[in-house]
């Protein structure tokens, strides 16, 4: 097996059974806002578009990067789908020209001429935009695994794949906090050595807990080359940025756990891997490693004056502020706070959002959305009104996956944190709002069937957990649920509509068939 690194969590996996290309990722995301570090823009796209497989772990833009995938990858590679609960990844990849998809079961391996692969997808809707993912790949001699953003819960059940050589795993971080939040300073480098802290003992625990062979620091961590943003590169000016870099992390790795096999893998870094057995090589000189690391600053700088037209185009794109920016919003957002009881009692107050110099306010308990009267929020976010605007233009179902990971947004509250503000702003379709609905109504259930039409059938529908009782109907023996027209057949328990999701019934009269 041959792993070629080509950037941030992107790997192409060459094998006697076929070439897989994992994540790649080269544009700019994010409003400009993240760049893949090292610099990975002068790859050879095309010939690494040339594969037989592509896996797209999940659709945060540092992954799913549409316009490389348009004009680099080849359209008749078999795409490995993960068994998510919405088919928003498979929609864009259709829509870029894919049409080859082979649909995995999470956590169970299949076969592919001579290649194992197993897809282990995470559904919460902490997880990714709604999903997230890990790869393992068996070849007959190696086995790798890829766990990019993931963070499975059941290791033991990764294990069972096989001994593991490879492991590729974040390390980094991918979040906002605490950087965006209005903390005194003290504070706020605290609160960073504290979350730098975490990634790296979660990483050790994952490390531990699977036990390869050999490890690779992989997905992340991004850099910042607008002048806006440039100080949150790495650990920040005085320590207050989460962005541990591959070395550090290495570093790091040598102390915790000396008899680990830590590799750095850059783009164009590759690793022959044959069992047990690893020789990393690296397209960069010694010296050009230690200019990357050793002098950031100065290699940033220089990467930035690179990267200046694309951050110019970015601001170009951005919409104009709208005059009914407001009207707007309410006839987007306020049917889909009517849907939302889980996410609107969570909130449980209403939310300030500040929209350049205007302010309004998204009243949870209320159901709306209006201007701001004054009145006491416990959350507040600002942005710029351009961004605001361009979420509003492009219908950004998902501003964790354009603004929040900008990083170019204010925050403060008061109390803890609040998982259900953001969850909200990242559920910006009744699709979503139903899931995650269906999904905190499951985690409240207790398995329970209802009596519906003389059947006794389970209360949860197995395609996005809605509630059978209100959205079930039967006829000729199937059940349709009326909130995506899901159909199940109740005497086998099939579903009609896609594979993998039978449903639980039988009939309260066992002599009657219907």
């Amino acid at each position: 097996m041959r792993v070629s690194g080509v950037g941030h969590a992107g790997l192409f996996i060459e094998t006697h059974a076929g070439n897989v290309l994992c994540d790649p990722w080269a544009t700019p995301a994010f409003f400009g806002s993240w760049f893949p570090f090292p610099d990975n823009s002068d790859l050879d796209w095309d010939a690494l578009g040339q594969c037989d497989y592509l896996y797209v772990s999940h659709l945060h833009r540092d992954h799913f990067d549409a316009e490389l995938l348009a004009r680099h990858v080849r359209k008749d590679a078999t795409v490995l789908l993960p068994d998510y609960p919405t088919d928003e990844l498979e929609r864009e990849l259709a829509d870029l020209g894919f049409r080859r998809f082979l649909r995995t079961e999470s956590g169970v391996p299949i076969e592919r001429d001579g290649l194992r692969i197993m897809v282990t997808s995470l559904t919460g809707p902490s997880d990714g935009p709604i999903g997230d993912s890990a790869l393992s790949l068996d070849d007959g001699r190696t086995v790798l695994l890829n766990q990019n953003d993931a963070h499975p819960l059941d290791v033991e059940a990764l294990r069972e794949f096989g001994d593991v050589h490879a492991y590729f795993t974040q390390f980094s971080g991918a979040i906002w906090w605490p950087m965006v939040y209005d903390l005194p300073p003290g504070a706020r480098k605290e609160f960073a050595r504290r979350k730098r802290a975490g990634q790296s003992e979660r990483a050790l625990r994952y490390i531990d807990g699977v036990g390869a062979t050999h490890v690779f620091p992989t997905a992340g961590p991004p850099c910042f080359l607008d002048e806006e943003l440039f100080d949150l590169n790495g650990t920040g000016v005085d320590g207050d940025s989460i962005f541990t870099d591959q070395v550090e992390f290495l570093d790091e790795l040598r102390v915790a756990r000396p008899g680990v096999a830590g590799h750095l893998l850059l783009p164009g870094s590759v690793a022959e891997l044959d069992g047990p057995h690893c020789e990393v090589t690296h397209r960069h000189s010694d010296s050009e490693i230690r200019h990357i690391f050793d002098e950031k600053t100065a290699y940033l700088r220089e990467y930035q004056a690179r990267a200046q037209p694309a951050l110019d185009a970015e601001r170009r794109s951005r919409a104009v502020v709208p005059a009914d920016l407001l009207e707007q919003l309410e006839a987007w957002w306020e049917p889909l706070l009517k849907r939302a009881d889980n996410i609107c009692n969570g909130v449980g107050g209403p939310v300030r959002l500040d929209v350049g110099e205007r302010s309004i306010v998204v009243d949870f308990p209320g159901r709306e959305v209006r201007e701001y009267g004054g009145e006491s929020c416990r959350y507040r976010l600002s942005t710029s009104a351009d961004l605001i605007a361009t979420c509003l233009a492009r219908r950004e179902i998902d501003w964790s996956n354009s603004l929040f990971l900008s990083l170019r947004f204010r925050a403060s509250r008061v109390g803890q944190y609040n998982e259900f503000v953001y969850i909200f702003f990242k559920c910006l379709s009744e699709e979503r709002i139903d899931y995650v609905e269906n999904w905190y109504d499951e985690c409240n259930d207790d398995g329970a069937d209802i009596e519906l039409d003389g059947w006794q059938v389970q209360r949860r529908c197995p395609h996005l957990r809605a509630d059978l009782s209100r959205f079930g109907s039967i006829s000729g023996g199937v059940l349709t649920c009326a909130l995506h027209g899901w159909r199940f057949d109740l005497e086998s328990g099939r579903c009609l509509t896609a594979a993998g999701h039978e449903i639980r019934a039988a009939p309260l009269d066992p002599v009657r068939r219907l």
